[in-house]
């Protein structure tokens, strides 16, 4: 590098302010994040936008939007700074210590409490803490470590490792499947009450899936439950069928107290992903959980192709 290059940059609050505006897509919100005025941020786009000499914001009546040039400056400037943030982040000490972990609500609930003990163990000098706020994270801030995201697993400045995909299938009690004399054919679970966590779309797409025609609400009286951990301890307990995800209740349907009357199954787009800052995929205590986690999902594949054969 000449020696002379970085002079050449922009100021680094420039840049800074650029990267949180063009992400929020608004000066309000940028300003609330960074802790500065409206004015302030204003200020700093404008001496970027002097500084590469063209608008990177179109200012609309209510809103912002990002110029040719600044959709073309954005991600990179993103990952710049998740760069940056990484590199300083590994400077630390980071052979151990806190493992911060931001992670969906139903992934974290149904699949990774239940077995972060066995992570803990196999690594008792790191500590674990988990956040389940809806909210998107930041990782370039540096107030988490890794994080379980859905979507195509493309994410500017983030390495992304396929975890599973978003699928669910209709679960029921053995109990409840031979109270009802058992269940020969799709339709039968239209005399059941159905389990759904947001209206009966997913429904309609599992029976048409199964090649059944149904009415607009298949619901039938069944609970209207905010997660999958509840629809499926409601399932568990005979109450009705659920529509979740079979990988959240492999030992369940090992040990028989779930069962899966049909092998049809919906899935939405994308997959569950583990994602970290990519700059900082050497660190050992993410080093660690990535390999503890692969495993442990490479595990649930095979015993998820045990029980379907």
């Amino acid at each position: 590098m000449d020696e002379g290059s970085t002079s050449r940059l922009p100021p680094l609050p420039a840049i800074r302010v650029f990267e949180a505006a063009a992400r929020h897509l608004s000066f309000t919100r940028a300003a609330e994040e960074l802790g500065m005025t409206q004015a302030a941020v204003s200020y700093q786009i404008r001496l970027l936008e002097d500084r590469v000499g063209a608008p990177l914001f179109r200012r609309l009546t209510r809103r912002v939007e990002l110029t040719d040039t600044g959709e073309r400056l954005a991600p990179a400037v993103t990952e710049a700074l998740a760069k940056l943030a990484g590199a300083f982040a590994a400077a630390r000490d980071d052979t151990g210590g806190l493992l911060s972990i931001t992670s969906i609500h139903t992934f974290a609930t149904n699949w990774l409490v239940p077995r972060l003990g066995r992570f803990q163990l196999a690594h008792p000098g790191i500590a674990v803490r988990l956040d389940t706020k809806t909210k998107l994270v930041d990782f370039a801030r540096g107030d988490n470590d890794i994080g379980i995201r859905h979507g195509m697993g493309v994410w500017p400045g983030l390495a992304a490792h396929p975890l599973m995909p978003i699928e669910y299938t209709a679960l029921c009690s053995p109990a409840l499947r031979d109270r009802v004399g058992g269940l020969a054919h799709p339709r039968d679970l239209l005399q059941l009450p159905l389990f759904w966590d947001g209206g009966d779309a997913y429904w309609q797409r599992w029976f048409a899936t199964a090649g059944v025609s149904v009415p607009e609400s298949v619901s039938n009286g069944g609970l209207q439950l905010e997660n999958q951990q509840m629809m499926g301890r409601a399932a568990q307990a005979g109450q009705g069928v659920a529509l979740v995800n079979p990988t959240f209740f492999l030992d369940e349907l090992a040990a028989g107290e779930l069962v899966r009357p049909f092998p049809f199954s919906i899935r939405d787009e994308g997959s569950y992903h583990l994602v970290y800052l990519d700059s900082r995929r050497d660190v050992p205590k993410i080093a660690a959980f990535r390999e503890w986690i692969l495993a442990e999902i490479a595990a649930d594949e095979r015993q998820g192709l045990s029980a379907a054969g």
